[in-house]
């Protein structure tokens, strides 16, 4: 077998895991909404908010430490071994009876958002540089899984609990926890041993990189992109159900098609890091998330503000007042009345505006007195299918941006892709932790589900302002004389 063969191979095999446990990471999404909705369990919304976050905050803050043993035992032992013991936690499940029981598994099965750390080094190790991009763009299509779990888990839930309601909920666990466990034993028979050829190191010479400004701010864009990505994966599912009035199944179906092709893009994005430059293709991104979350700002609304009102030219005495007009003296005044069978737009803001009376006849008024309180009424549906195509539109740039990001860590530390990208990777990770929460603030202090799009149009401007930055002085500081030169023609 050729070697490009084998690494094709590898490949294969790390992303197809890497879907496996990004599937599995994502359950308690699903489940842990089903099992409160059916009054399965009696959990309050800050329990059911931490079950949710659980698994995503354990994967992510264990992808620093899983990276740097994949860099010291090769990748082949800690895959296999994740994809194994993170299985047994899944088994467990069914025999959870409260809370604690359930968070502590919940916990423990989490480890599986640690694959994305393990996979990037051990991916990494079997291509040369000119392959990086590529690899890891298709590797991280493993992403892909987390819309497996909406897509599939609640059709499943729904009959398993047609034939038992209490205890139907207790097969998917085991058949993920089934996936996990074949994927391990898959993993062990087909993958190969391969690690860094290097001088080991101690723990503090692993972690010698991570004072450089450079990693924090890879890991920023990471917090972003990917923080987003698992973000949205679980808000978008509610955030159908509350706005547009959809099932259960339908917005879960709606929240693969953000998941999906977010996920399967990042192939993509690998491949136009290799061409173009990560540099230019996260301009791009960066650039597209901005415009694109402030199209998602806008809420779906009826606004009914102050308008255009009526006031007195002269002053004198009211001697008529009728729907139409308002008479001062000999001087008539029409008003503007509301239209009952005014028409709105199904995609772009609209605005009916009317006069409403406020004086009444034989009642004196001065000059410039208001006679008729004006009012606008702006109406915006936000119709779910535009909304729909945004969303898909802005997880796919993430995607893309994803696989752009971790084209640098190769470039910037070859020796070091374990514990770099586990350090990027928890960042992000952390984003798919913090990002639910501090939605959850938005929309309780707004009152507006799009409120989360707030926060993601900040972000994506702190994101471009920093990298432009960044490059604006690389350039000067090794081209100064070109940079003197550009600044002399502006």
């Amino acid at each position: 077998m050729s070697n490009l063969s084998q690494s094709h191979r590898i490949l294969f095999l790390n992303t197809l895991a890497f879907a496996v446990c990004f599937a599995c990471w994502t359950l308690n999404g699903v489940l842990v909404t089903f099992l409160t909705d059916q009054k399965i369990f009696d959990w309050n919304v800050v329990q059911i908010g931490w079950l949710l976050g659980i698994p995503v905050l354990t994967g992510s803050l264990m992808r620093l430490p899983m990276g740097i043993l994949t860099d010291k035992f090769g990748g082949r032992i800690v895959y296999s071994a994740l994809l194994i013991l993170a299985s047994i936690p899944l088994f467990l499940l069914p025999f959870a009876t409260n809370f604690w029981m359930f968070a502590l598994l919940s916990f423990l099965f989490g480890m599986v958002g640690t694959s994305f750390a393990v996979g990037v080094a051990y991916t990494s190790l079997w291509y040369p540089k000119e392959w990086q991009g590529r690899a890891l763009g298709i590797f991280g299509m493993g992403t892909a899984g987390a819309s497996i779990t909406p897509f599939i888990a609640p059709s499943l839930l729904k009959n398993f609990s047609e034939s038992d309601p209490v205890n139907g909920w207790k097969y998917l666990p085991v058949i993920y926890g089934s996936a996990l466990l074949i994927m391990g034993v898959v993993f062990i028979l087909f993958s190969k041993a391969k690690k860094i050829d290097a001088k080991p190191k101690s723990v503090a010479e692993l972690l010698q990189p991570l004072k450089e400004v450079r990693v924090w701010r890879f890991g920023t864009y990471y917090f972003l992109l990917f923080g987003s990505f698992v973000s949205f994966s679980q808000w978008l599912l509610p955030n159908f159900m509350n706005v547009y009035h959809t099932s259960l199944i339908l917005g879960g179906l709606f929240t693969t098609c953000f998941s999906l092709p977010a996920g399967v893009i990042r192939a993509f994005g690998g491949f136009l890091s290799d061409k173009f430059g990560a540099r230019k293709v996260m301009y791009w991104v960066l650039s597209s998330s901005v415009a694109l979350s402030f199209l998602l700002l806008f809420p779906k609304m009826d606004i009914t503000t102050s308008g255009s009102g009526l006031l007195a030219g002269n002053a004198g005495t009211v001697t008529e007042v009728s729907p139409s007009k308002v008479v001062i003296g000999k001087k008539e005044y029409p008003i503007i009345q509301k239209d009952l069978k005014a028409k709105h737009s199904n995609y772009l803001p609209s605005k009916t505006s009317w006069q409403e009376i406020v004086v009444a006849e034989n009642q004196k008024v001065q000059k410039k007195e208001l006679i008729a309180d004006g009012i606008t009424q702006i109406h915006f549906e936000a119709n779910m299918w535009i909304y729909l195509i945004l969303v898909i539109l802005i997880g796919s740039c993430w995607g893309i941006g994803s696989a752009a990001v971790y084209k640098h860590i190769p470039e910037y530390f070859p020796t070091q892709v374990g514990v770099i990208g586990g350090m990027v990777g928890m960042i992000g990770g952390l984003g798919g932790f913090i990002g639910p929460i501090v939605f959850g603030y938005l929309l309780s202090f707004t009152g507006f589900w799009t409120s989360s799009w707030l926060f993601i149009f900040a972000l994506s401007i702190i994101c471009l302002i920093w990298m432009h930055n960044v490059i604006v002085k690389m350039t000067r500081e090794k081209l100064p004389e070109f940079a003197k030169d550009i600044d002399r023609k502006e």
